[in-house]
């Protein structure tokens, strides 16, 4: 429950989503989260760095072996996610489906 806790907090997804391809500066992070805030970046990034998904160093942020790991859950869950709202989307348009 915890890790679903820090995931479901607002840009942590996404966050984990940028530094797929390699590391990223503070800056370069919150270019590519358009509209997030430097304190709610800055605060993520710790949550982050406290559960061992993401380190800092010179080159900026990067995913942990644990976060990369944690990627790796990512497609299932976008498969399942697309099933899912395609169902949801057909009971909305067709409530006898």
């Amino acid at each position: 429950m915890a890790l679903l806790d820090l995931l479901g907090r607002r840009w942590t997804l996404r966050l984990i989503w940028e530094l797929r391809d390699g590391p990223l500066i503070f800056r370069e992070l919150q270019q590519r989260c358009d509209g997030m805030s430097s304190s709610v970046l800055n605060q993520r990034l710790g949550e982050l760095r406290a559960a061992d998904i993401v380190s800092a160093g010179g080159g900026g942020y990067r995913l942990t072996e644990e976060g990369r790991r944690l990627l790796d859950a990512y497609p299932p869950i976008d498969a399942w996610a697309e099933r899912w709202a395609g169902r949801v989307s057909k009971l909305k348009t067709n409530p006898a489906a």
